[in-house]
């Protein structure tokens, strides 16, 4: 059969074009997005599935936010942002909310507000991490980390928390995985997905290590808010001075009920300011100025919802809890001092991947398997409870009924 003109190769017989995936670089080439949102399609045909595997709670983000952005909308506020660091009035905002929770003055110079706590971590690795350079995060960890890091072109090196009934730090670990050619150390604090949350101590041991080595530290602290012992987790900002190299990624999604906002921030010290602008203005010029309205309502009008969403995590955690100690053959963690996730394993399932298929199956509950956090986690399940409580409540008592 003879193709139609339209239909030929536009090539000559003998010329092939380069396949377009080896052109790409390898960083890209290797990427795959198997993830927990792939986990929950699959799911689905099963039905009653109540699905805990995200890391998002069920609050609709409250009307004094939403309002706040209308009206920036209605006053035609739907222009490029003139400062690519972020709007002036969310940027004091900033400066004051941090300075306020942290019991320091955080110059307003010292934040630059991105579309995402995700943003945020890529600015972060852009701007420190060159190709043959490494840096050293702390697992089990949230997956975007870790690629994060081989994005930019950097070798992500995991150092485990060891576990002996509770997840702890081992600094000596740490410190001995950094060499010559580390730019970073990456940590969260309160972690996802375990909640596991550095103490004043630990992060005054990392920042002394910082100074000694020039290597910069950069604390994840989107659920810094999430902390059951006091107003705010401890913080690198509350013992950090501004020329200090330290970088903190924040977001509104969690403790604001914002997850599908898409707007964070970056706090570091003032002397990359420009270039962390200059960053913005080229990867996406900035965020929507109608989104900076409704964060910097939440900023100043949003502590009773931050106290009622840190509330909402400890009693689904209180209630996992509860129900989970019942089961035989559990390996349930102390009880975690922050976030919003339950974190166990069962005694002799290592493949937690087979296991959260299993529970789907007996139990119709939506987890998280804990490979996805890296090789620490593998045999462990996450589960979010920052859900209506009769939520976590029927959930839990089907883990119990399907499991014992």
């Amino acid at each position: 059969m003879t193709l139609s003109r339209s239909r030929a190769s536009a090539y000559p017989a003998n010329v092939r074009p380069f396949p377009p995936l080896e052109g790409i670089r390898p960083q890209i080439q290797d990427l795959r997005t198997e993830n927990i949102a792939q986990l929950a399609a699959k799911a689905q045909s099963l039905g009653d599935v109540i699905p805990l595997w995200y890391g998002e709670g069920d609050m609709v983000t409250p009307g004094f936010i939403i309002d706040a952005a209308k009206a920036s909308l209605d006053n035609g506020q739907t222009f490029y942002i003139p400062n690519m660091r972020g709007l002036g009035s969310l940027t004091t905002a900033l400066s004051e909310y941090q300075s306020r929770l942290h019991g320091r003055p955080i110059a307003v110079d010292r934040s630059t507000v991105t579309p995402g706590g995700m943003h945020a971590v890529m600015l972060a690795m852009e701007l420190l991490v060159d190709v043959g350079t490494n840096v050293v995060y702390i697992e089990p960890q949230w997956p975007n980390i870790h690629n994060a890091i081989h994005l930019v072109g950097g070798e992500p090196r995991p150092v485990a928390l060891a576990f002996d009934g509770e997840w702890r730090l081992d600094l000596d670990a740490v410190f001995a995985r950094c060499d010559a050619r580390t730019r970073a150390i990456f940590l969260s604090t309160p972690s996802n997905p375990l909640g596991w949350t550095a103490t004043r101590e630990e992060l005054q041991a990392l920042l002394d290590f910082s100074r000694r080595t020039g290597i910069w530290i950069v604390s994840d602290e989107v659920y810094g808010r999430l902390y059951f012992e006091g107003e705010v987790a401890p913080s690198i900002l509350q013992i950090a001075e501004d020329d200090d190299r330290v970088l903190v990624v924040n977001s509104f999604s969690k403790a604001w009920a914002m997850t599908g906002w898409r707007i964070g921030w970056l706090s570091h010290p003032t002397g990359v300011a420009d270039q962390l602008a200059a960053m913005t203005q080229y990867a996406n010029s900035g965020t929507a100025a109608f989104v900076q309205a409704g964060a910097e309502a939440a900023l100043r009008q949003g502590e009773p919802l931050v106290a009622e969403i840190r509330e909402r995590a400890r009693l689904g955690l209180d209630i996992a809890y509860d129900a989970l100690a019942k089961l035989d053959g559990i390996i349930l963690p102390s009880k975690p001092k922050g976030g919003m996730y339950a974190f166990f394993a069962f005694e002799g399932q290592e493949d937690s991947r087979e296991a959260c298929a299993r529970v789907i199956e007996k139990a119709r509950v939506g987890l998280s398997p804990g490979y996805l956090f890296g090789n620490a986690s593998r045999s462990f399940l996450r589960m979010c409870v920052l859900r209506d409580p009769d939520q976590i409540r029927e959930a839990s008592a089907r883990l119990v009924s399907a499991l014992s």
